[in-house]
């Protein structure tokens, strides 16, 4: 299975082009700048008109209007907003835990987690900061998902496993929101 990882791209989606082929591409929120319904309608008319057989994706602190969302109505079959839900694809298990959401919520038997939020101390850091989550690096020790993509920290672009886990930061802005990483492609 060929996973396409983007994240962060605060309505810029549409500079990403002749994107690699995939079977499932994974969007780990900020997909939109201020949160508007507008702005989620745009990135989903984008997204949705891509040709992947799968589109996953989870929201982030900047995709406000959809933080409480547990569905949205509509959406073709395989678009899938996962929001602290699962889902099988290839009998691989994909968990998404909506942003700022309790990591409790994480089962424990996930192939692959979908968060916004770095793990705290892994991938996190930028602008000087570390942006991570220390109860989400305590649940994955938990976990142990075999996967672990997110975004946020934009100049933590990159992917370093830890233990049993990859973990994968696939923003593609930088700081100043300028297009200069290009999508994670992970084959399992």
């Amino acid at each position: 299975m060929r996973i396409l990882q983007i994240s962060d791209t605060h309505n810029r989606h549409q500079l990403l082009t002749d994107l690699p082929a995939a079977d499932v591409l994974v969007h780990c929120g900020d997909f939109t700048d201020m949160g508007t319904e507008q702005d989620v309608l745009d990135f989903l008319n984008w997204f949705i008109q891509l040709s992947y057989p799968y589109k996953l994706f989870v929201t982030g602190n900047h995709d406000l209007c959809l933080w409480d969302a547990e569905n949205i109505e509509d959406l073709p079959g395989n678009v899938v907003l996962l929001q602290d839900r699962s889902c099988y694809i290839g009998g691989i298990k994909f968990f998404g835990l909506g942003y700022n959401h309790q990591e409790n919520l994480i089962p424990t038997d996930i192939d692959i987690l979908i968060t916004h939020e770095p793990p705290m101390m892994i991938l996190d850091k930028s602008g000087g900061t570390h942006w991570g989550n220390l109860p989400l690096r305590n649940r994955i020790k938990e976990v142990k998902p075999q996967y672990h993509l997110f975004g946020h920290a934009h100049e933590a672009y990159g992917i370093v496993q830890q233990g049993e886990t990859i973990f994968s930061n696939g923003s593609v802005l930088d700081d100043q929101y300028q297009l200069c990483h290009v999508p994670r492609l992970i084959e399992l």
